[in-house]
């Protein structure tokens, strides 16, 4: 990441807190499409992010939704994770507010509006990182949607640093973010690169710095490029944010969050879970997908994250060819029967390996 100022250390949060809501450990899950349904919500949980956000929804999906066994698992909340967000995405303000109420309906303790994903079709249909260009469209959805919300609930926003690196984009940026706060948003997560940029080239962690600068006692979060604990410990102490959302870097790997916390209390890194630990998890993640999906389904949740767990493994290459391929729950068994037996010393998953897989959308 590139980070061109200088380097001067801000203390670690001890705690994070959206206005009355306390979350707790400032290291939380970030939203993923695709991967943060409660499955990995609660094992994100129970490796130490006190905060989740389930994978964005987009309003329309949401005022259509009804309850049949086919969707409802998309606002399944279990009875031991809150507090947890759930993100939305859209275009049309009033939309957005009818999309809103179902998230709290549902039980969720958080409403994060996403204006930061860059993906092509998302941008074509006036939706996530688009809103960049538009300042009063921005603030209208973000008018109507603490509007619509209860108080007791907090409204976060998801942005990126601007559509590009002009300075009209940069303008534009600003008016979103003092705006939104204005309009009674109680955080704001920024993902330090553009809408351009989508997930290559420099994230300018610089830019975090300014930001926090700017809004002063105001809760920032950093995002992008964590892709193991002492990224999301360093973005804190060089920047000043208030927390980190971990994103692709969390996707297989839930001990980033208890790293982080030794880390943040002065304590050495741990070592890498073992290959034994790395079974049990695996396990207890292929569980809790069975129990949301149902066994024909469930392989098919997960399947990107399989291969992401591989990169603990000490066979990295070999688990992985294995894991891509496995097509049910036997296949599964099989895998981990043949791999994960013998218990041995795992490893850090590889930033390159992490930078080079562009499943997840962490927009």
């Amino acid at each position: 990441m590139a980070f061109d100022a200088e380097r001067a250390a801000h203390p670690i949060p001890t705690r994070l807190r959206f206005d009355g809501l306390t979350i707790g450990f400032p290291v939380v899950q970030a939203a993923l499409s695709g991967y943060s349904d409660w499955p990995m919500r609660a094992v994100a949980r129970a490796h130490g992010a006190d905060y989740a956000v389930c994978e964005v929804m987009l309003d329309q999906f949401l005022i259509a939704l009804r309850n049949r066994r086919k969707t409802r698992h998309f606002l399944h909340i279990g009875p031991d994770e809150h507090p947890v967000g759930g993100q939305l995405m859209g275009s049309e303000p009033d939309q957005f507010a009818h999309g809103a109420r179902r998230l709290v309906d549902a039980g969720f303790d958080v409403i994060d509006i996403n204006f930061g994903c860059p993906v092509r079709k998302v941008l074509g249909r006036c939706r996530g990182g688009f809103h960049l260009s538009q300042p009063v469209t921005a603030l209208e959805i973000i008018r109507r949607t603490r509007d619509a919300v209860p108080a007791a609930i907090p409204v976060t926003l998801k942005m990126r640093r601007g559509i590009d690196d002009s300075q009209s984009s940069r303008d534009r940026f600003f008016t979103i973010l003092d705006g939104a706060f204005a309009e009674g948003v109680a955080a704001v997560t920024v993902h330090p690169r553009t809408v351009e940029q989508g997930y290559a080239g420099p994230s300018r962690w610089d830019f975090l710095r300014d930001v926090k600068r700017h809004v002063g006692a105001r809760v920032i979060l950093g995002s992008g490029d964590l892709f193991s604990a002492r990224d999301c410990i360093d973005m804190m102490t060089r920047t000043g944010v208030d927390g980190v959302t971990a994103a692709r870097g969390a996707i297989g790997n839930p001990w980033i969050f208890r790293q982080a916390r030794e880390l943040a209390a002065d304590r050495p890194l741990p070592p890498p879970p073992t290959v034994r630990e790395q079974r049990d998890v695996l396990r207890a993640h292929v569980e809790l997908a069975v129990m949301l999906h149902g066994p024909d389904r469930a392989i098919v949740s997960m399947r990107k994250s399989l291969a992401r767990y591989a990169a603990s493994h000490p066979e990295y290459l070999d688990v992985r060819s294995e894991l891509v391929r496995v097509g049910t729950l036997d296949d599964l068994e099989s895998v981990i029967d043949r791999w994960y037996a013998r218990d041995r010393a795992g490893r850090y998953p590889e930033p390159v390996e992490r930078r080079g897989e562009r499943e997840a959308r962490d927009g």
